[in-house]
């Protein structure tokens, strides 16, 4: 089946068409979420490597915490298509309620627990200064984790009733309200001016001149992410009141479904638990990493988030598959269910193999931008040209784990991927990169092996068919 991939042309341009229509919002939108990302990085790197390795230590951290809010997201999504394609749309309604509810009784405990204990478990994963600096940025970014939590179950809803173009538009204001505070909080008013006049665009600092913004460093870059997710969730939060959404989805009226709420809890939870689980081993990935040297771990983080960047339009065109495969197993029309899958993979491949030729020529061009330091840059490079090749490969592993999570089966890439990562790849790590000391790149064959065997792994399951026999 996946063979018709590597079409130029497609043979189902309607099925084209509808990939195409869901899946450019939340390209956007997971790129602008990116950029977000991108540019707090930016901004936090030219405070120094340390700085730069404890942002990204305890984003990965607080990451960990959100993960499990994927698996509600993802089931939330699921049962929300999967009942659009059978018109029972009141049971849509109940899928984005049975989902607030699991997300607040999970986001809640976990924003207060990473507050309050930050300073308790970031010394296991990275020290010293760094570690101090982590701190810093740890506990505050926890207190996204139930905002964040409850987004995910909006953005699961609003894709299964093909609503995406929303997600584009929130993500998009959020994230310009997260880099304008974030400009402000990190360097202070008084420090601005320094850091635009060093891009030769100081004329910008006089944006923020309104108010004073003290210089918080990373700490100022945690406030920003905060208050950007509560912005998230609120607009997500007005969207259900729509006129069109209210009405045809009963989002208005709270409605509890048992025997629903326990199956979306049984789609949820492998892929929820595979996620803070997996989050978790990336964590001691950078924790490898940081072993081996603070230069290398920067170096890393750099690589890490333009990998992240790179692998949005992905995301975007395999929820849209998500979506599409759960809505036509509802309609019974397998068939198309299959042709969505293999365009929304060929559309994957188009996208990321671009931008894969684009990291592996011109590598040079990037690093420069998040830091001055030429051993860092030096190393960021080889990580970035090593990502530019995974591209073709990340882009059918992840397309597919997305079509078999709108299947329905949750369970296979959950245990498929905790095992590459804490059986093979993080052993590979350790013993290659520390005890044989081949340093910075072990870690980095050892993540090219894991996603090349992912995809080839997801697409074995594809190529099988006992997803087609799935009811949700």
């Amino acid at each position: 089946m996946l063979k018709s991939i590597f079409r130029i042309k497609s043979k189902n341009p309607e099925i084209s068409k509808e990939v195409i229509i869901l899946a450019w919002p939340v390209i956007f939108s997971n790129i602008s979420r990116v950029m977000m990302g991108l540019v707090d990085m930016a901004m936090v790197g030219h405070l120094g490597a340390s700085a730069l390795a404890a942002t990204g230590m305890g984003a990965m951290l607080s990451w960990s915490a959100i993960a499990f809010a994927i698996g509600l997201r993802t089931g939330t999504q699921t049962l929300t298509s999967r009942r659009l394609g059978q018109k029972k749309f009141n049971k849509c309604g109940t899928a984005l309620h049975n989902g607030l509810f699991m997300a607040l009784i999970y986001g809640a405990p976990a924003s207060f627990f990473g507050y309050v204990f930050a300073d308790k478990f970031v010394p296991f994963f990275v020290g010293g200064e760094t570690g101090q600096l982590c701190i810093d940025y740890t506990q505050v970014v926890f207190l996204s984790v139930i905002t964040s939590s409850l987004s995910f179950i909006f953005q699961g809803f609003f894709a299964g009733i093909e609503k995406t173009k929303i997600l584009m538009k929130v993500s998009i204001f959020s994230n310009l309200i997260n880099i304008y505070l974030n400009a402000g909080l990190i360097y202070g008013t008084e420090g601005l001016s320094s850091f635009f006049s060093s891009f030769g665009v100081g004329w910008l600092s006089n944006i923020w001149g309104w108010y004073f913004f003290p210089a918080l460093g990373v700490k100022g870059a945690a406030i920003a992410t905060v208050i950007a997710s509560i912005v998230s969730f609120t607009l997500y939060f007005i969207y259900i009141f729509s006129s069109d959404i209210k009405k045809k989805y009963n989002t208005l009226s709270f409605s509890y479904d048992k025997t629903m709420m326990k199956k979306q809890f049984t789609l949820a939870l492998p892929m929820g638990t595979q996620e803070v689980i997996n989050s978790f081993g990336w964590a001691i990935f950078y924790k490898i990493v940081a072993l081996i040297g603070i230069v290398e771990l920067a170096a890393t983080e750099i690589a890490f988030q333009v990998m992240h960047a790179s692998f949005m339009p992905a995301i975007g065109v395999g929820q849209a598959c998500s979506t599409l495969v759960g809505k036509y197993m509802g309609e019974k029309k397998i068939n198309k269910a299959e042709a969505s899958i293999v365009e929304s993979v060929r559309f994957s491949e188009m996208i990321m193999g671009t931008v894969g030729l684009f990291f592996i020529f011109f590598p040079h061009w990037i690093a420069p931008l998040f830091t001055v330091d030429p051993e860092v840059q030096r190393l960021s490079i080889a990580g970035i040209k090593i990502i530019g090749v995974l591209q073709f490969f990340d882009a059918v592993g992840m397309t597919l784990w997305f079509a078999l999570s709108g299947a329905g089966n949750t369970i296979y890439p959950a245990i498929i991927e905790s095992i590459l990562i804490w059986v093979f790849m993080l052993p590979a790590s350790y013993y290659f990169g520390l005890v044989l000391g081949y340093g910075f790149y072990a870690p980095w064959v050892a993540v090219f092996i894991m996603i090349v065997s992912f995809a080839f792994l997801m697409a074995i399951k594809i190529n099988k068919g006992d997803w087609k026999d799935i009811e949700v």
